[in-house]
């Protein structure tokens, strides 16, 4: 009868495990993820028993975590799912090496917490090909006893750029080592700019550089003026990192994803405050700022495992997956429902209003950050970044950003 018993329960098992299917997952930056990727294996797993995750060692970051997929696609070994840079997917998908999601979401992704802004982080000539997984946009880091000493106030914060840069010349104008303002010389943060006077980087198609049009030149000038008007210092970003916690940088247009960082730098001597970047476009729906993050991706082929891969997608992309990101990374959800929603970080947002307000821009305002195409695509970002020192340093603006825009239309083979 044991015998029998045992034979019985052996067969079970093994039937069960037969069911099972297993699902390999990449994901990179065990630093930020690993911890977190470990909860959301465990938490899907307990709504889904009939999928085993199973995480590969993650990758140092999201560049190398791109050339690997690439190589062990070649091999075919690659993984069923995988995460990577927000900016770094289309280069899965200019290989077809990644699986289009538009049947699995269903015609009301909104209803599902997917805004139009967040799809557009994944979304390329009319087809979903991924779903963002985490977020961050440019906010503006403010130190209010600064803004105090400077003659202004926190509840009447400037909400134009014409209004920061003048606020940003007060708080200058104190001395003693304080600066006013301060941007990286940086492409990602010339798209912010971008964004918000409504402008983009290239047409639908990407077939031309669109950048050096009005919108394009405003937000290159921004730099001169907040340099000649608001007296922006030269510093590094590690300079800069290091002023605003040290208390002697009155307002700093950095990640949403450093607010815990600056925090903890800051401890007792201020409260780091977070600003939403100022709205600059005559049509707000023209807005959108790039967001940097992470991404999810399908590389399966299976028909059946595509469906559990489609399942695991949802959940790390759905509330329940996104609560367990924001509070173990501090990134902006990349899911409407759970700012929406105050049983899934309600009591976290009640504690943290910088998070709220960085977290809302990004779900309305998120858009693409923008790569430009074909093998010069990276090396062209340098020269963007080139072109923004010269116009800080005294270049005129318009002539830079037109000269700058036809070089990048050579570079890129657009002519």
């Amino acid at each position: 009868m044991r015998t029998l018993l045992a034979a019985t329960v052996l067969a079970l098992t093994a039937t069960s495990a037969a069911a099972q299917t297993e699902l390999r997952v990449h994901y990179a930056i065990p630093t930020i993820w690993s911890e977190t990727q470990d909860a959301l294996a465990e938490a899907f797993m307990k709504e889904h028993p009939e999928v085993s995750i199973i995480l590969d060692g993650p990758a140092e970051g999201y560049p190398e975590g791109v050339q690997r997929l690439l190589r062990e696609s070649v091999a075919g070994t690659a993984p069923d799912v995988a995460y990577v840079g927000l900016n770094r997917w289309r280069i899965l998908e200019n290989r077809d090496l990644i699986q289009p999601l538009d049947d699995f979401l269903g015609e009301n992704p909104e209803t599902q917490g997917y805004t139009p802004a967040l799809l557009s982080l994944g979304h390329y000539q009319d087809t979903q090909y991924t779903l963002a997984t985490s977020a961050s946009t440019l906010v503006m880091y403010v130190n209010p006893d600064l803004v105090e000493q400077a003659g202004g106030s926190m509840e009447d914060f400037p909400t134009t750029f014409d209004g920061v840069i003048e606020l940003a010349a007060e708080i200058d104008a104190l001395g003693d080592g304080i600066d006013g303002i301060w941007i990286d010389r940086h492409d990602w943060r010339f798209q912010s700019l971008l964004g918000s006077y409504g402008g983009l980087p290239m047409n639908s198609d990407e077939t031309d550089i669109t950048f050096d049009d009005e919108a394009g030149i405003a937000a290159a000038t921004l730099y001169q003026r907040f340099a000649e008007e608001a007296g922006m210092p030269s510093y590094t970003d590690s300079d800069a990192r290091q002023a605003f916690p040290a208390g002697t940088l009155g307002i700093m247009f950095e990640s949403s994803s450093l607010q815990t960082r600056f925090e903890q730098g800051a401890g007792d001597n201020f409260e780091v405050t977070v600003r939403s970047l100022p709205i600059a476009a005559e049509d707000p729906s023209n807005v959108w700022f790039p967001t940097g993050g992470s991404a999810i991706v399908m590389l399966t082929e299976d028909p059946e495992k595509q469906q559990a891969a489609w399942d695991y997608i949802s959940f790390v992309t759905g509330p329940e997956g996104q609560r367990i990101i924001v509070e173990n990374t501090g990134y902006a959800p990349a899911n409407a429902q759970v700012l929406e929603d105050q049983t899934y970080l309600g009591s976290y947002y009640d504690k943290d209003e910088n998070a709220r307000i960085a977290h809302t821009q990004v779900a309305q305002y998120a858009g693409p950050w923008y790569s430009f195409p074909g093998p010069e695509g990276v090396a062209v970002t340098d020269m963007i970044a080139a072109a923004m020192v010269d116009i800080t340093e005294g270049a005129d603006p318009e002539a830079r950003v037109k000269e700058l825009a036809q070089t990048l239309r050579m570079q890129l083979g657009m002519q």
